[in-house]
């Protein structure tokens, strides 16, 4: 089975997190979490700060390693090392996506995710609260 690598950011901003859809390929409309490849020779967190670039405009400051999810695709098996992330700069100018949300923790349920996305939702609702110190 063909093996895949990405990192993906979870970008929080006021207490809420930044969803994308995506407007191409085999998943189209479904909502991830924006990223992308790593690069031969370049670190995790340097492949994000890229992808966010290039794909939204926007410099990030990846803060924290959230999770690594391994999940079985049909056709690959996907490694998304997922990363909470702050906006520096820019405006999160859609480039590659057909859409994007910004969803509250209790709103994350709205959307209809990637399932590897999908599997990250507990986790940031569970960052969130202790970071509220609810936790």
């Amino acid at each position: 089975m063909k093996r895949m690598e990405v990192v993906a950011a979870i970008i929080v901003q006021s207490g809420k997190i930044f969803a994308t859809q995506r407007g191409y390929g085999e998943f189209k409309d479904m909502w991830e979490f924006p990223g992308g490849k790593v690069e031969a020779g370049e670190s995790r967190e340097d492949a994000l700060r890229r992808e966010i670039l290039e794909e939204l405009d926007t410099e990030i400051r990846v803060d924290s390693l959230l999770c690594t999810v391994d999940y079985d695709y049909p056709s690959f098996h996907l490694t998304m090392h997922c990363y909470m992330c702050s906006v520096v700069a820019g405006e999160l100018v859609l480039k590659e996506h057909e859409s994007a949300r910004w969803l509250a923790p209790d709103e994350l349920g709205l959307v209809d995710w990637l399932p590897a996305d999908l599997e990250i939702l507990p986790k940031i609702v569970r960052f969130n609260r202790m970071a509220a110190g609810q936790d």
